[in-house]
């Protein structure tokens, strides 16, 4: 059992609605942080992590994904005829070599799981990965997916990323049972769905990343829609926990929920004042208002 993992899942389907009108026909995904879009720092995240199968679920209007990851020839030749050595380099390096972009279309908003399920003819390994690009989180020295791939890679379990929220926004998110931690992980007893603050068993919320046995696939074929008519990938997670070990991996980083606009303010902010070129003199001028 290798510490990377080989593919990793990209749902993207979603319309990005809360971000009308710059999404109306920009894919939320495409909307820059500093100077890369969104799902440039998912998929370095995941190329980071050993991945050289990205699978991008999509919908009808994210062609713009697709484009970003093939081969500008017109503009490389553009900037290699001027010399722009520098700027070519940024654009050529957007897709590193040996990484292989696939792309499959969520044909309805059936949840999560269902968008996860698409990419199942694609997958051909024993686990796979899942980034949900709108959680961006920071940690450049060692990404959450290769923290997760390591914690499998030494326990053979599948993993989700969790992180404690305060008890009134439980009912946003995906919560766990892990009753029993060891450092940064805890064997699941149980998850649930949005539950309400009375009812979750811990503040431990998912966040964004996933490491999944392939079996998951089989189980997501039998889960069914919940009373909004999605499939939830958290119903499969705790179909699988029953058979197989599933652990919460609290991980190191620090992460922004950039499906709203706060969220995707304080990451550009964040993220500005750490830009090797102009993060300092954007940390001053932010003293300075």
């Amino acid at each position: 059992m290798s510490a990377t993992i080989r593919t990793v899942v990209f749902p993207v389907a979603g319309l990005g609605t809360r971000f009308l009108p710059a999404t109306k026909s920009v894919p939320k995904e495409m909307l820059p942080v500093v100077d890369k879009p969104l799902i440039q720092y998912a998929v370095e995240e995941a190329v980071a992590a050993g991945a050289t199968k990205l699978v991008f679920v999509t919908g009808r209007t994210k062609n713009a994904i697709a484009d970003h990851f093939d081969t500008a020839y017109e503009l490389e030749t553009e900037l290699a005829a001027k010399q722009k050595d520098e700027l070519l380099t940024v654009a050529q390096s957007v897709l590193p070599h040996g990484v292989t972009c696939l792309y499959v279309r969520q044909s309805q908003p059936l949840g999560l799981g269902h968008a996860i399920l698409c990419a199942k003819h694609l997958i051909q390994e024993d686990a796979f990965g899942v980034i949900l690009p709108d959680d961006l989180i920071d940690n450049g020295a060692d990404p959450v997916m290769c923290q997760l791939a390591r914690h499998h890679h030494e326990t053979g379990a599948s993993v989700v990323s969790v992180a404690e929220v305060i008890p009134a926004h439980v009912s946003r998110y995906g919560v766990v049972d892990a009753p029993h931690f060891e450092g940064r992980s805890g064997r699941l007893q149980g998850i649930v769905e949005k539950p309400e603050p009375e009812d979750a068993p811990s503040n431990l919320a998912v966040v964004g990343r996933y490491l999944l046995s392939a079996e998951i696939f089989d189980i997501l074929e039998r889960t069914p829609a919940d009373h909004r008519g999605e499939i939830q990938i958290t119903d499969a997670i705790a179909t699988l926990l029953k058979d197989r070990p599933v652990d919460a991996f609290q991980f190191e980083g620090e992460q922004f929920d950039c499906g709203n606009k706060l969220g995707f303010l304080q990451a550009t902010v964040r993220l500005g004042m750490k830009h090797p070129e102009f993060g300092e003199a954007f940390g001053q001028w932010l003293k300075d208002q």
